[in-house]
């Protein structure tokens, strides 16, 4: 079988702890790849709880990739949690209304930081904190409680508040060939049938997988 079916809420049977997100989600901000799941013992359905301020006058999204995994209780604060910093105090009087609603900001007086991007095969640790139009590449490793206020580079761990690089898992190099590998685009069954080369460690034997030789496809031969 070429693996769990990415269209069932819980790939395990009989723990409903863990949810592939995508099948839970009903807000068409919230865009999220194929096999990424959520594990939580309350409410893995519930992900969408996890994304706070996500006011639809934003805009903004939450994208997400594909095999990602997300620990119980990590949130994503979105851009509906700013407040204007253009004047002395930074309290909302006008959202009250009754007289107070003279004091609106213009909406370029609000900070605005985009889309909440995060690549594929992302670990995302217990409790950590997201925040605004953070973008984290693919392979990074977020750890437990780490609160993320900058970007984090692919095949990178970050850790603490505010996080900081621990280390890259990988050289400049080979994360380069990572990327260009690109293993979670791959039809399920080449993923299902190199397994063993995308969970090993010989970066030769998956690009020789690939089809690839150091970033060149088989069609640039």
């Amino acid at each position: 079988m070429p693996g769990p079916s990415p269209d069932t809420k819980h790939p395990m049977p009989g723990f409903p702890q863990v949810c592939f997100i995508r099948n839970t989600v009903r807000n068409p901000r919230i865009i999220v790849g194929d096999y990424t799941y959520y594990d939580d013992p309350e409410n893995s359905e519930d992900f969408e709880r996890n994304v706070l301020y996500h006011f639809p006058f934003t805009g903004d999204r939450l994208i997400i990739g594909k095999f990602c995994a997300i620990a119980r209780g990590v949130r994503f604060i979105m851009n509906g949690a700013n407040h204007a910093l253009s004047g002395i105090s930074t309290y909302p009087f006008y959202i009250f209304g009754n007289g107070w609603e003279t004091a609106e900001p213009e909406p370029a007086d609000l900070p605005y930081k985009g889309d909440t991007i995060i690549g594929n095969d992302v670990w995302i640790g217990y409790e950590a904190l997201i925040m605004p139009g953070v973008r984290i590449g693919n392979g990074a490793i977020v750890s437990a409680r780490a609160v993320v206020v900058r970007d984090v580079p692919a095949y990178s761990i970050v850790g603490g508040n505010p996080a900081q690089p621990i280390r890259q898992r990988f050289s400049a190099e080979t994360i380069a060939r990572l990327e260009a590998i690109a293993w979670w685009d791959w039809p399920v069954e080449k993923i299902t049938a190199h397994l063993d080369k995308i969970t090993g460690a010989d970066v030769d034997a998956l690009e020789a997988a690939a089809g690839n030789a150091h970033g060149r496809s088989d069609s640039a031969r």
